[in-house]
């Protein structure tokens, strides 16, 4: 029951909502996210820990730069994910952060990050 409740208090965050809104896109670096998203990068990395520990992303290193990615794990969570990559694209914010993260990432020069 504890973790089903850390669950939803991870969903229960606009900042962690537009962030799993970007990962259905597929896999960013942070510094992809701390630049779509406008935020500082600790305040970034911050709620990406926190979706991290419910389950709802993972994370690998690349050099310095953290990727993100939305688990494939299954239960609840990847339920949860199912729901979410139908309803959040109808949400006019997520809908502008794709949009800026599509024109972010063809001014981008290389796949590497910043």
């Amino acid at each position: 029951m504890k973790q089903a409740a850390q669950l939803f208090k991870a969903l229960s965050d606009e900042t962690r909502l537009r962030i799993l809104g970007l990962l259905l896109q597929g896999e960013l670096c942070v510094c992809d996210l701390v630049a779509i998203l406008e935020l500082p990068q600790s305040t970034v990395s911050r709620h990406l820990a926190y979706l991290r520990n419910s389950g709802l992303v993972s994370d690998r290193r690349r050099e310095v730069w953290m990727h993100y990615r939305l688990s494939a794990g299954g239960g609840i969570q990847q339920n949860l994910l199912e729901l979410l990559g139908r309803d959040l694209s109808q949400l006019a914010q997520v809908q502008e952060d794709r949009r800026r993260l599509r024109a972010y990432l063809s001014k981008k020069k290389t796949a590497s990050c910043c």
